[in-house]
């Protein structure tokens, strides 16, 4: 398991990958804790801990924000936010837990009857590299506050963040095995739901990664949350201040250098905006985008986080191309080490191409025409993905009648999409099923149980 610097290709750390003997004790130690952490520790308990998170993220935010920017790549300053984002969702559940998880009154015949929020037990949590710390910390702080046991299998390229976010629970003051750390590969990942101490498993990632673990655990009749891929929609309709929705664009479309499953990907323009739209657009990318080192705090283009990735984006745009799309800028790797992708927009695109129906993950911005609202929501509705999606328009009836009609989790009206820990995250049709976040993720992995007393 390999850490390497994607600014430079320069190999940070490497670790061994654990044997079955190694794995099954850490599991099985886990399933021993469920017990005492999940039925004879307070909420009170729990929640003062994961308090105590975020104050150690908080401290520690310049030494883990450099972490995150030398393993994975993205800049120093969006590294500094993701921790302290992580730190922020530690404390909206160490404060809203325990209303989140008390007993709620239900009126039945009975003398007493209520509904109970109970945890299941060990919750394997297979996670990505893009987000190495904010992924991670969504799942973690609502799963142990609701008194469950976590496991991390983390992305295998991110093996130094992995195991400093284990260092932070520890730090904090939390028993051992109550949140630990795998190192292990993928091809481990099978072994680890069948587990007969794993009760539940999350996971955010690919599509094709999210149908295997289903399966897998489906097979053994276990709890499962998937967060998979995103292709959200970007429309612009005709009433728009151009400059405010360009400015938004180049935000939501090349944030973490559009690594992200809610970054907009494909901009719906309609076609009495769509020429002035690219334009800026284009201006925009190319007088703000600097390449260099992701430390510095005047780099604006950091690295995408792998080589193998930037080949596969590549070869995505290329193919699309050939096909008939219109290269507006970018479209190639920087000449200089590490794996730079210049800022690219593709436009004529068409449902023949896989810009249309592929997630496009990393800075390539796809643009559409549409010729009414309705026009704009049925492309938007017309790919398998359904995370996030945004509407800018200053006619609210319309936007709130479109955001209802969009085929995905959420839906932002001239904003960016964003998770946010106040609100629920997830996707329909192929971006996954089930909700991190706010009340309705920390009661994902509880037993939703009914108690009634004659």
């Amino acid at each position: 398991m390999q850490s390497i610097n994607p600014a430079n290709g320069e190999l940070l750390a490497e670790f061994e990958t654990w044997d079955d003997e190694t794995l099954d004790y850490v599991v099985t130690q886990a399933g021993y804790m469920f017990g005492d952490w999940g039925k004879l520790t307070p909420i009170e308990d729990r929640c003062a801990l994961m308090k105590r998170v975020a104050d150690v993220l908080r401290d520690d935010v310049d030494l883990l924000a450099e972490l995150i920017t030398l393993e994975m790549g993205k800049s120093y300053a969006e590294a500094k936010a993701e921790v302290e984002k992580s730190a922020w969702v530690c404390e909206y559940y160490a404060e809203k837990g325990p209303q989140f998880l008390a007993d709620e009154p239900v009126e039945t015949d009975a003398s007493k009857s209520y509904v109970a929020y109970l945890p299941l037990g060990v919750v394997l949590a297979v996670m990505p590299w893009n987000f190495p710390f904010w992924q991670v910390f969504r799942f973690a702080a609502p799963a142990l506050i609701a008194g469950n046991i976590g496991l991390l299998k983390h992305a295998s390229n991110v093996p130094q963040c992995a195991l400093a976010i284990e260092e932070v629970f520890r730090k904090a003051g939390f028993p051992d095995h109550i949140f630990s750390t795998l190192m292990i590969g993928s091809d481990k990942v099978e072994a680890v739901i069948r587990h007969p101490a794993v009760k539940a498993v999350t996971l955010t990632g690919s599509e094709p990664a999210g149908r295997k673990v289903a399966a897998i655990a489906g097979s053994e009749l276990k709890k499962t949350v998937l967060e998979l891929g995103g292709s959200d929609a970007f429309i612009v309709l005709d009433d728009v201040s151009m400059n405010t929705v360009v400015e938004n664009a180049v935000k939501g479309r090349f944030i973490n250098m559009g690594q992200s499953c809610i970054a907009s990907k494909r901009f719906i323009v309609d076609q009495m905006q769509a020429d002035k739209f690219t334009q800026q657009f284009k201006e925009a990318i190319e007088s703000h985008f600097v390449a260099g080192d992701p430390m510095d705090e005047s780099t604006t283009l950091a690295p995408m986080a792998r080589q193998d990735l930037l080949d596969e984006l590549h070869d995505q745009v290329m193919r699309s191309v050939e096909m008939g799309a219109t290269l507006v800028c970018g479209g190639y790797q920087l000449d200089r080490p590490g794996c730079y992708y210049a800022p690219t927009i593709l436009a004529d695109v068409n449902s023949s191409m896989p810009a249309w129906n592929e997630e496009f993950f990393g800075p390539v911005a796809i643009i559409i025409k549409s010729t009414e609202p309705a026009h704009a929501l049925g492309i938007a509705n017309s790919v398998d993905f359904g995370l996030g999606g945004s509407i800018w328009t200053s006619d609210m009836a319309t936007a709130e009648t479109m955001a209802r009609g969009m085929e995905s989790g959420a839906t932002f009206v001239n904003s960016i999409t964003f998770s946010d820990p106040r609100m629920p995250f997830g996707g329909v049709k192929n971006s996954g099923y089930g909700r991190e976040l706010s009340v309705q993720g920390i009661r994902e992995f509880t037993n939703v149980k009914s108690i009634w007393i004659k």
